[in-house]
């Protein structure tokens, strides 16, 4: 049986010593000064943002960085954009990256775009957030829409169920993928003619509100929530090809009718 520890200090500060910790997942967790020494094993994966990373006395910060960038170009887009016409073009190549991976994603059944691999959020999942992401960072902080939530967003990972109520989501909703895609290339479109429009001036306009009441209270200018809608976009659909790539990879594997009819 699998232990939960959530929402805990349990195990801060703790050491385990002399204990087998196959499959030991640790998830959306505060992990500084985390050590792993003298262990062993094969097939360790870690994600997340980490300042530094250090493996067997080599810092591999930098490379896994740079590395990170090379393969995903408007993570550095999202990440420098600085001037309006910066928005601007990474806004444009996230757009057309999403179309991409949409139409690839489309070649799947609809049933393999609600599955999560490895226990990440599946595809609809994570255009689910995305449409989250915008209606927060986009449509309460910058634009102040009365009613800026639409109930098929889904928050961080974390979020209490009573958070997400009052802003009047429904996480335990399980909308197709073309649900979702309605409500999203809208909310899409909006940052688009945003991004269009947009002046120096209003890149350092003070916001009237935070993303959400969950969020710290903390002056925050257009260009900063603007830049984290382009951040999560870019690293999310990040995520996404990598989950795909698995997708596909056990499609093919079906035989050829019954991948006929999954998609037909």
């Amino acid at each position: 049986m699998t232990v939960e520890n959530a929402q805990s200090d349990q195990l801060r500060g703790a050491r385990i010593h002399l204990s087998d910790l196959t499959g030991l997942e640790i998830r959306d967790c505060e992990v500084s000064g985390l050590k792993i020494v003298d262990c062993y094993g094969r097939d360790v994966y870690l994600g997340g943002d980490f300042q530094r990373v250090v493996v067997n006395d080599v810092d591999v910060t930098s490379y896994v960085e740079a590395e990170l960038d090379r393969l995903h170009p408007t993570r550095v887009m999202a990440r420098d954009a600085a001037s309006p016409d910066d928005y601007r073009a990474a806004w444009q190549a996230i757009e057309t990256q999403w179309e991409a991976t949409l139409d690839r994603a489309r070649q799947l059944p609809e049933a393999m775009l609600h599955e999560q691999v490895n226990g990440e959020w599946s595809f609809v999942e994570t255009q689910r957030h995305l449409l989250f992401a915008g209606d927060a960072w986009l449509g309460n902080a910058v634009l102040e829409e009365e009613a800026p939530f639409h109930p098929l967003g889904f928050p961080a990972g974390g979020t209490p169920a009573d958070a997400a109520a009052d802003l009047g989501l429904t996480i335990e909703a399980t909308p197709t993928l073309d649900d979702v895609l309605a409500q999203r290339l809208e909310r899409m479109a909006t940052m688009r003619k945003v991004v269009e429009g947009l002046t120096a001036t209003e890149l350092d306009r003070v916001c009237g509100r935070k993303p959400a009441d969950t969020y710290p209270d903390q002056a925050l200018v257009a260009g900063r929530c603007l830049r984290v809608v382009l951040k999560e976009e870019a690293e999310h659909h990040r995520y996404a090809v990598r989950d795909l790539a698995v997708l596909e990879a056990v499609f093919v594997t079906l035989p050829t009718a019954q991948r006929s009819k999954s998609i037909g």
